[in-house]
């Protein structure tokens, strides 16, 4: 059966035109995708992003076991509110899923996860932490709304309440804080976000999110669908998890090794093959692809080089460049001409640096 969000009648009520998404239905756009995706270049968006994964973990050896469970570092967290993005690894250092972390304290933390994995992201942690007697708690009451955009921060902060604003404002980028929303609602408000733009990603009880979701549209913020989050985070050089990374992947060939942080004396789930992996050389990396020509590149399609056949991961129609672009999955070494196998025709592709794009605009090169 489809799951749904406690939002599923707003969005309907919006003329959203619905999918499933990974089991839950779920809004894709609201008329115009390309408009939404604009809005959030240009203004300010939201999304229900309430299918995602709250998992709160308590115990007094709770930055143990994350230390153990997570590729990167928990360490860095020393306030109360940062967040940390990171892999969970298997033995093989392929990646479970990619979540963030906050930091309360050192015996409390709380994860969000990706909807599609959350049946086998609760059972790892669940099997993980009994070494270290820690409580994994789902928090299923908890609705999100991720508001983004150039303007998000501003129309938010002009919601909550006024005592609260000045240190919201101040919130520093992958940091969060309570606040009081209108009407006196509960807010965990963390200054993170999928799209490239500012903005913010809140946790709400379940009970206030329609209210919640009225306000920000009474605000001045366009509801967008996932859709438009899929072109904004490819912009930005966003991973999807099942799509450009999984379990057979590791961090190495997703163009995540910024994320791994290989402490001295910390003995993390895959820490062994990731290195391993490094000592013998990747075999396949992942690059940024623009296609000049007409044509759109789609995930799957056949990359063609000088070092052997890869494969396109994430592509789409870039609305801010006004041309396709793509993450792909390449044979390491020098990969010459690049071409794309789209329906028979062999396309030219150019070899980038992403993101693609950074404050709304292309970046340089692209």
């Amino acid at each position: 059966m489809t799951a749904k969000t406690v939002l599923n009648d707003t969005h309907r009520a919006l003329g959203a035109r619905m999918v499933d998404f990974g089991g839950w239905d779920m809004p894709i756009n609201y008329g115009s995708q390309i408009e939404e995706h604009h809005a959030v270049r240009g203004d300010a968006g939201m999304f229900d992003v309430s299918h995602m994964t709250v998992i709160d973990l308590h115990g007094p050896r709770t930055r143990d076991f994350l230390r153990h469970l997570l590729a990167n570092s928990v360490d860095k967290l020393k306030v109360s509110g940062k967040a940390l993005y990171s892999c969970m690894l298997n033995e093989r250092g392929g990646v479970i899923d990619d979540l963030i972390v906050y930091f309360f304290d050192d015996a409390h933390y709380r994860l969000v996860v990706n909807a599609a994995t959350r049946a086998k992201d609760l059972a790892w942690i669940e099997a993980q932490a009994k070494d270290f007697d820690v409580v994994v708690k789902e928090r299923p009451e908890f609705a999100m709304i991720a508001v983004q955009g150039p303007n998000a921060r501003g129309k938010v902060i002009a919601l909550l309440h006024e005592g609260d604003r000045p240190r919201i404002e101040k919130l520093g980028k992958f940091a969060a804080a309570a606040a009081q929303g209108p009407h006196g609602m509960p807010l965990f408000v963390a200054r993170t976000g999928y799209t490239g733009e500012d903005g913010f990603e809140i946790i709400v009880p379940e009970e206030h999110a329609v209210a919640l979701w009225q306000a920000l549209v009474d605000a001045g913020v366009k509801p967008c669908g996932l859709g438009a989050r899929d072109t904004l985070r490819l912009e930005a050089g966003m991973n999807l998890y099942g799509q450009d990374m999984d379990e057979d992947v590791s961090p190495w060939e997703a163009n995540l090794g910024w994320t791994i942080a290989f402490d001295e004396g910390r003995d993390f789930i895959g820490r062994s093959a990731l290195e391993a992996q490094k000592a013998e050389g990747v075999k396949r990396v992942m690059v940024g692809l623009v296609l000049d020509d007409k044509g759109v590149l789609r995930h799957g399609q056949k990359v063609l080089t000088a070092q052997g056949e890869g494969e396109i991961l994430s592509g789409s129609f870039s609305p801010t460049l006004e041309k396709a672009i793509a993450f792909a999955r390449i044979p390491a070494g020098e990969p010459g001409d690049i071409r794309v196998d789209i329906r028979g025709r062999e396309l030219p592709v150019r070899l980038v640096r992403y993101p693609f794009v950074r404050d709304g605009k292309p970046c340089e090169g692209i």
